[in-house]
């Protein structure tokens, strides 16, 4: 055949529409995902990525609503505490930091690092 299209994700022959580019929906999805997971992350992937991390850590290490880690266990986890999506500060003046509805403040127990693990709460809205 003269000038047959080949679909890039497959190589093979692409019938139907001139303007077709893959021979089907996953050749199309497969080349696009080979394509970006090649490209470096950018810095919003980046953060994004640490975010959520941070959030599924804090998560599994708070069952109870409220506990206390040593600040190591996390981190060995994977969790950055430079990356939070907001705070919030108690009457105390204590900030706690937050990664979606999972919060974290830091305090020193025993010479040690560590941080208490809460929930966000109605109450902190106001």
């Amino acid at each position: 055949m003269i000038n047959e299209r080949r679909c890039p994700a497959c190589n093979e022959v692409i019938t139907g529409r001139r303007d077709k580019k893959f021979c089907n929906d996953y050749c199309r999805s497969a080349f696009h995902y080979n394509r970006n997971a090649q490209k470096e992350p950018t810095m919003f992937q980046f953060i994004d990525r640490q975010l959520k991390d941070n959030r599924r850590i804090l998560k599994d290490f708070n069952k109870g609503g409220k506990v206390t880690v040593r600040k190591e266990v996390l981190q060995n986890e994977g969790f950055n505490p430079k990356y939070f999506t907001h705070y919030w500060k108690n009457e105390k003046g204590q900030v706690y930091l937050f990664c979606y509805e999972y919060g974290y403040l830091t305090i020193k127990e025993r010479g040690r690092q560590k941080y208490v693990l809460v929930t966000w709460q109605q109450y902190m809205n106001s």
